[in-house]
């Protein structure tokens, strides 16, 4: 039995939307029917992954959002510690969300995990919403029969990286709106007002100051080629993303960001919090530690980064301490190796990795908040200044025919 979405209209010509469980889509048309619906569209409910096939560059299926991937997985482990078997916990959890999209999402790995399949299995089918680490210990949970445990450490985990993923970006908001009107200001001041201006100082008949030839020429530039402008950026945007999807770019890209002075703290503070996270989720579940470190190299956003991990995996595979081959990575922080020894060491590895992941991501998130506090006056000061630039090129002129008077 399969999950599928529906398109239908009522009696009254109203369209309605929902989920509908049923063999085949004639089996569903028929459902529509006997409700008295009039059936529009089926589609095998949140078809994407590799279940349906190859993905489309131009594909519009919706993934869960961090918000809705920590209530989905909060949800689960407490229906599932309450005693509900999987595929009860699924479909509650599918009618307690509001939301069409997730709710097709839910009912899709319900479907499959009524077909016999593992929870961890059908949660890979969506890698758009459950990345490798989610269905790994999902997989880890299964087998040592702690699911519940598992979910209930992942929806913490996701919901702390979800807050402090939200927290910069609201940080970040004030600054780029103040970005947004000095762009607005100084362009409606260029277009409109400086023209005026000009053609008034043009017929004092006096030579004018350089810093108002300046302006005038960068008005009337702006006027005639504002659309190089914007094709110069729009060509400068798409250029370095080009590059960076280049394998060898982006390596030498991210190598640079791990020496580049105040880049590189947040660069390497960022990636082994995410790593020390990972890395304590997966053996908290019972996953070995080989394995949990190639899943945890994939969780990090630092091309560069991750082949050295990839090294550090195989030494330890060959028989090396964690602590060994980290430390010969060498873009990790001196207190997260000095964490691993101490947990290899007492045989609390997963409760030192989790306590130096939430320092590691404090310290970015400290950073960050230092580097936006700053960002906010300069943003003023370089609103202002842009305007006072232009005030004073028009004023200069009339100022100095006042002299001459």
């Amino acid at each position: 039995m399969a999950a599928f979405e529906y398109t239908a209209l009522d009696a009254r010509g109203k369209r309605l939307k929902g989920v509908l469980e049923a063999d085949n889509v004639r089996q569903i048309r028929q459902l529509l029917r006997d409700q008295g619906l009039f059936p529009l569209g089926v589609d095998l409910a949140a078809q994407t992954g590799p279940a349906s096939g190859r993905q489309s560059l131009f594909s519009f299926a919706r993934g869960l959002s961090g918000l809705d991937r920590v209530l989905v997985t909060r949800q689960l482990a407490t229906l599932i510690g309450a005693g509900l078997p999987v595929e009860e916990a699924l479909n509650a959890v599918a009618r307690q969300s509001e939301k069409q999209h997730v709710i097709a999402l839910v009912m899709g790995v319900r479907s499959r995990v009524l077909e016999g399949r593992s929870l961890a299995s059908s949660l890979g089918d969506f890698p758009s919403s459950f990345n490798a680490l989610y269905c790994s210990s999902v997989a880890a949970g299964e087998q040592s029969g702690y699911l519940d445990r598992v979910l209930d450490n992942l929806a913490g985990y996701i919901e702390r990286q979800f807050e402090s993923r939200r927290g910069v970006e609201m940080a970040l908001m004030y600054p780029i709106i103040l970005f947004a009107l000095a762009v607005l200001i100084v362009g409606a001041l260029m277009v409109y007002v400086v023209p005026d201006m000009v053609r008034v100082l043009e017929n004092m008949g006096r030579e004018l100051p350089g810093i108002t030839r300046f302006l005038i020429g960068a008005s009337e530039f702006a006027q005639a080629w504002w659309w190089i402008l914007l094709a110069a950026a729009a060509a400068a945007v798409l250029g370095v993303r080009w590059l960076l999807r280049r394998e060898a770019a982006r390596l030498a890209w991210d190598r640079q960001k791990l020496h580049l002075p105040l880049v590189k703290r947040i660069t390497r503070s960022s990636n082994a919090a995410r790593y020390a996270n990972t890395l304590s989720i997966l053996n908290g579940s019972g996953v070995p530690l080989v394995e949990a470190m190639r899943i945890a190299s994939e969780v990090v956003s630092n091309a560069w980064l991750r082949r050295r991990l990839a090294d550090a995996t195989r030494r330890v595979s060959e028989g090396a301490s964690l602590r060994m081959g980290l430390e010969r990575v060498g873009y990790f922080p001196p207190m997260l190796l000095h964490m691993v020894a101490s947990g290899e060491s007492s045989g609390e590895l997963d409760t030192m990795l989790d306590r130096v992941a939430l320092y590691q991501q404090a310290e970015v998130e400290r950073i960050v908040a230092t580097l936006v506090t700053l960002l906010q006056p300069l943003m003023l000061l370089l609103m202002g200044g842009l305007v006072m630039f232009i005030v004073m090129a028009v004023l200069l002129p009339i100022l100095n025919m006042n002299q001459l008077l």
